[in-house]
């Protein structure tokens, strides 16, 4: 299902003008890529969602959470909390099974140290993910954390995911891998091509993971170069097929990193994707 791109102007990307304190650094570990950012919009009361923020990058160093911090504003000052997080990457001690052990840490962080530091306000019932090309990958391999089996990277989470919403995310790993897509960044990833490291795949990649029992809201370009529209497709097809609730929101014309800049109507989209999963 195709879904239109709303008008609404964009909430503005200043936290003190929105009314919140800027972010508060939280670390999970002792690797210097180990840690997030995590803003709480001002007031007393409990905030009405938390998004956990998942940058892209092909799980690369070339990129960091910086990507996240307009979304964050954004979202801080239209009253939700943000959890931006950092990650340990290929070529910066990540790979399997770092990184997935790392993005799984992050966000088993809000029911510890982050709702410490946010005075108890968070509602970790209301827990959304969105993420970013391999962002959008993590995201959705959080949402799938309560179904992996014990002892895998992730097994047994502190908190659960409400839904995600993936931006031009990489959700189906072995058609990634088959396809090229990244340049060799799923095998990086998980040490091997699908044939040689199959389990890893199986545990690694969303579209293995479903049903998950959230809902999925895949927003992705049709002019995307980077990671096809094709990704959006296969695990939409895949999620509902398995009884899952998964949406595909298509943005004609529109490329890979519009959706991660504010101002623009593909931001708009994932924007009012969030505010869909936490009404």
């Amino acid at each position: 299902m195709i879904f239109p791109v709303s008008r609404r102007r964009p909430v503005s990307t200043d936290l003190a003008a929105g009314g919140s304190p800027g972010p508060v650094r939280l670390s999970y570990g002792d690797h210097p890529s180990q840690f997030g950012e995590l803003t709480v919009p001002a007031g007393d009361g409990p905030v009405r969602g938390v998004v956990v923020i998942v940058h892209g990058g092909f799980w690369r160093q070339v990129h960091g959470l910086e990507l996240g911090r307009p979304l964050a504003a954004e979202l801080a000052g239209a009253g939700l909390a943000t959890w931006n997080i950092e990650y340990r990457r290929v070529g910066g001690g990540g790979g399997w099974t770092a990184t997935f052990d790392d993005v799984a840490a992050a966000a088993d962080l809000l029911a510890g140290q982050g709702q410490q530091a946010a005075g108890g306000r968070l509602d970790l019932d209301r827990v959304v993910a969105l993420g970013h090309s391999a962002g959008g990958h993590l995201g959705a391999w959080l949402a799938a954390r309560p179904g992996l089996p014990t002892g895998a990277p992730g097994a047994d989470p502190r908190v659960r995911l409400r839904g995600v919403v993936s931006q031009a995310g990489v959700l189906d790993l072995v058609d990634a891998a088959e396809r090229g897509v990244g340049a060799g960044a799923v095998e990086d990833l998980l040490g091997g091509v699908p044939s040689e490291v199959a389990d890893r795949y199986a545990v690694g990649s969303p579209a293995a993971r479903v049903p998950m029992g959230v809902p999925v809201v895949c927003v992705h370009g049709t002019a995307d170069r980077n990671v096809p529209l094709r990704q959006s497709e296969r695990f939409v097809a895949a999620a509902r097929k398995a009884g899952d609730r998964a949406d595909l929101v298509e943005l004609p014309g529109v490329d890979h990193f519009a959706v991660i800049k504010p101002g623009t109507d593909a931001w708009t989209a994932c924007r009012d994707a969030v505010e869909r999963l936490l009404p």
